[in-house]
């Protein structure tokens, strides 16, 4: 993302906004009446109607002290702090990084490559997605994704490389604490035979190739998104049948990006997903009242349900065109270090990227039911 993709972005808001607001009248995000009780959808209708277990104290204390930052950091951090454009060495090493660190878990994950060429302003190009299911046999994921590439620059005079720490090495590394942290409860998921736990499970997706290389434009940028969005929406699901897709097995698409820097701030990207948006709201107060968020201060809160921002460009386009709900954890604006060589280490902030890892863990373990 570089200075021209936020002149894209601007430019391409209101179609996108107009685009957003029409799915978010299409596709209810509450229950629906008919003759005053609720009928019984199919179920790639269940995820409208799909209701958190709300954790108490007592759990949340548990699974905030199962996440540890220092591990992370040093773990699953810094080897992702490198120069990793699609096809360099540290793409590669990277994309090994990941794999190795999920398929470790005693949870069984199935971890799976995507390897596909695409034509970019440098020729053909090969781009590989991660994707990592804790139960293909599930109908329902909840979908949590980033990017892994970094932005391509050219070789600097002074040597130096982009490493975007933000753009999304942390991303990436919280959703592989996530995977560690709850590794227990979700191999009990995985494990669970019966309804409705046995139809609602978790992928974890880390696209390769978000990044424009030259330009930001509709065919040279979120190439790996893009490519999986369609290949997704061609492949049946479940495992067995022919009229429903993985598309339409997406529960919710939790989107992150441009995360680690102090004091970020969330809008509500889409009306339709904003219960859910209200849950981060409500687990980021409920953490600050049990005093689990660290240099905090409420008068600086991350979500706010009250700020409303347009759309902006980002991997989820592709699923968003599709149907599929979206919830865009992206801040406004973004951080100020934003494709430059100064999105790098030195410019995280420990304290915020911990206490989001511990949000988006009890957000996620609300939402698969396992409070």
């Amino acid at each position: 993302m570089a200075s021209e993709r936020r002149d894209s972005k601007a430019a391409a808001a209101a179609a996108f906004f107009c685009l957003a607001w029409a799915l978010c009248l299409a596709l209810p995000g509450f229950p629906y009446h008919v003759g005053g009780r609720q009928d019984r959808a199919d179920w790639t209708q269940e995820k409208y109607s799909h209701r958190p277990t709300i954790l108490n104290a007592t759990s949340i204390l548990q699974v905030t002290s199962q996440t540890n930052v220092n591990s992370m950091w040093q773990n699953d951090l810094h080897p992702i702090l490198i120069e990793r454009y699609p096809g360099s060495p540290g793409s590669y090493a990277v994309r090994q990084h990941i794999k190795h660190r999920l398929q470790g878990l005693k949870a069984g994950w199935l971890v799976e490559e995507d390897t596909f060429q695409s034509h970019t302003p440098y020729g053909y190009r090969t781009f590989s997605n991660i994707i990592s299911t804790l139960n293909p046999l599930a109908k329902r994921h909840l979908v949590v994704a980033c990017h892994y590439d970094s932005k391509y620059f050219p070789p600097q005079l002074d040597g130096k490389v982009f490493v975007g720490a933000t753009d999304s090495a942390v991303p990436c590394a919280m959703m592989l604490e996530l995977a560690r942290s709850l590794d227990r409860q979700l191999s009990f998921l995985k494990q669970s035979s019966l309804p409705p736990k046995a139809d609602l499970s978790l992928k974890l997706i880390f696209f390769d190739g978000e990044e424009a290389f030259v330009r930001w434009s509709p065919s040279d940028s979120l190439y790996g998104s893009r490519s999986l969005a369609q290949k997704m929406a061609s492949t049946p699901h479940p495992p067995g049948v022919r009229n429903t897709n993985q598309i339409q097995g997406i529960d919710l698409f939790v989107l992150l990006d441009l995360i680690g820097a102090r004091n970020p701030v969330f809008p509500v990207y889409f009306l339709n997903t904003a219960r859910w948006f209200g849950r981060l709201e409500a687990i980021e107060r409920n953490l600050h009242d049990l005093h689990l968020l660290n240099n905090y201060s409420s008068e600086r809160q991350y979500f706010r349900s009250n700020l409303r921002r347009h759309p902006v460009e980002d991997d989820h386009i592709p699923f968003l065109r599709r149907g599929v709900p979206i919830l865009h954890l992206i801040p406004s604006p973004f951080p100020r270090v934003w494709h430059t060589m100064e999105d790098n280490e030195e410019n995280l902030d420990k304290p915020t990227i911990d206490n989001l890892s511990k949000i988006l863990q009890v957000f996620v373990l609300e939402y698969l039911n396992l409070g």
